[in-house]
């Protein structure tokens, strides 16, 4: 039973790690690094992360500073955050490049609080379709012969459901208090 439920509960986990990778990305009114995730350079002709060619670090709270390690892409840098969706023009002043993480407004932050909810109940469906997912693996298995086995079973993944969908909640209320905290 450990084995089967595993299987899915490392699914759950995934989809709780790529909610947690895309609340990183959202905004908060505080530099931090990992705004950047998911903005590529093209560096010599192949796509990479900025944090591979570049350290990043953060300044007085509201400044990100990207000093690369090779000081010929430091255009190419700037071209990729030009073009990404974080909408910080970057500052270059020949050595590191400069992003200003202005305040949010009110309504900034209420249209990101919602950007939230609605990740989190994208991440909730992901979590329920694995749950059908296993609900259809345990019914169509011929190894399951037992009926309290296989009902336990049902039981065991909809408790694992409920955890995860729990745990999405939690994770979204903390963010969305983060980006309501002035």
């Amino acid at each position: 039973m450990d084995a089967i439920l595993n299987q899915w509960k490392d699914k759950m986990d995934g989809a709780i790690a790529n909610f947690e990778t895309e609340l990183h990305k959202v905004r908060t009114g505080r530099a931090n690094p990992n705004m950047l995730d998911g903005i590529n350079v093209d560096y010599y002709g192949t796509p990479t992360p900025i944090n591979q060619i570049a350290s990043i670090s953060v300044q007085e709270g509201t400044i990100l500073i990207i000093k690369p390690y090779d000081h010929n892409s430091l255009k190419d840098i700037e071209v990729a955050i030009n073009m990404s969706s974080l909408h910080l023009p970057p500052q270059n002043d020949g050595t590191v490049i400069r992003l200003s993480v202005p305040k949010l407004t009110e309504e900034t932050r209420k249209s990101y609080c919602k950007d939230v909810s609605k990740r989190g109940e994208e991440t909730k469906v992901n979590i329920r379709n694995i749950r059908r997912d296993a609900n259809d693996f345990v019914k169509k298995s011929d190894d399951i012969t037992d009926e309290d086995y296989e009902e336990s079973l049902y039981d065991e993944i909809d408790d694992l459901t409920k955890k995860y969908v729990k745990k999405v909640d939690e994770i979204a209320e903390a963010k969305q208090k983060e980006i309501m905290t002035l």
